[in-house]
């Protein structure tokens, strides 16, 4: 099968088209034939060595999540059949055209989805989902703080918390993004060109601050959010694209008896997965298949073209996310 390969550490030319071995289906596992991956900044610090896998991942093949149709199951997979159009998260090698999950960590492709569209929803719907209804408990009718929010994890956390009738406010550098959000529900949007926006969401809140943060971007961001929060407000730490350091007011943490928190996908163990895929099939699918919420993919570039889709990834131009095509 063909395969995108890391060659070595580096700049996205080190990503190569190679003819690699199809992988063994070990018992209660499937085998997939990979129509589309997603392309996540994780893929990138992989590549430039900053982001190994973790054990039994593959370690030159990036890839976190995928959509395709099973090929073959191992002894004891009863889940699903050849012929099953599934998705999923994995700890990496999704840049293939076949892989291996355990047949738990999969799931099942909603009615009305294209392979297309289930390709760009796990690593983005489940991630918001595992931050701010999992761990910082976003209740219906609470306020949200969507940071990046015309990303892939933006857009998908924009929609889950307005499906569950909370009021969002999200921020992006760009206003092009911010118009593109309101689309998808967004009540109020801030155009940031550094950590300075907790006056607007103050503003746009009626000076009530928010309940739960989607933090995407980090560093100085984080500060900013505190003087955002409203008391016993929830701030979920994703990303780190702003820095991975930054100084606190901890008096404001104590005041508002703020809970801040950060929270990881890739590296968790077998179980934590398989309530990842749980979540995916049962608490985000049927919101796919009513359409209450809908992935938005910017671009698909073909796997000769992994190094351009990187480069624009790497642009920040993208709205939503980005696809590779491993297959028909």
């Amino acid at each position: 099968m063909r395969a995108v390969v890391i060659r070595e550490p580096g700049g996205p030319e080190v990503l190569e088209v190679r003819e690699v071995d199809a992988p063994e289906v070990p018992d209660g596992h499937v085998r997939v034939a990979v129509r589309f991956a997603g392309v996540n900044r994780a893929d990138l610090l992989q590549r430039l060595g900053f982001y190994p896998a973790p054990p039994g991942a593959p370690q030159d093949v990036p890839g976190l999540e995928y959509a395709g149709v099973v090929e073959a199951t191992g002894k004891g997979a009863r889940r699903f059949a050849p012929g099953d159009r599934v998705f999923g998260l994995l700890a990496g090698g999704a840049y293939a055209e076949r892989v291996v999950a355990h047949e738990r960590e999969v799931a099942p492709v909603p009615d009305g989805l294209t392979d297309e569209e289930a390709a760009a929803v796990p690593e983005a719907f489940v991630t918001a989902y595992d931050a701010l209804v999992t761990r910082a408990r976003l209740a219906p009718g609470e306020r949200a703080l969507v940071h990046a929010v015309g990303s892939g994890v933006g857009t998908a956390g924009l929609q889950i918390a307005r499906a569950l009738g909370c009021f969002v406010v999200g921020t992006s550098r760009t206003q092009d993004k911010l118009d593109r959000c309101r689309e998808l529900g967004l009540h109020a949007g801030i155009a940031t060109s550094g950590a300075t926006f907790a006056g607007e969401v103050l503003k746009a809140t009626g000076g009530a601050g928010v309940d739960v943060v989607l933090e995407l971007v980090g560093g100085a961001y984080v500060g900013e959010d505190l003087k955002a929060c409203a008391l016993k407000a929830r701030i979920a730490l994703v990303g780190l694209t702003a820095g991975a350091s930054t100084e606190l007011d901890l008096r404001e943490l104590l005041r508002k008896r703020v809970e801040l928190f950060g929270t990881v996908l890739r590296s968790r163990p077998l179980e934590e997965k398989i309530a990842a895929a749980q979540v995916l099939e049962r608490n985000i699918s049927p919101w796919l298949a009513s359409r209450a919420v809908r992935p938005v993919v910017d671009r698909v570039f073909p796997i000769g073209d992994a190094a351009a889709a990187h480069i624009y990834v790497a642009s920040n131009a993208s709205f939503g996310k980005v696809l590779l095509q491993l297959g028909g």
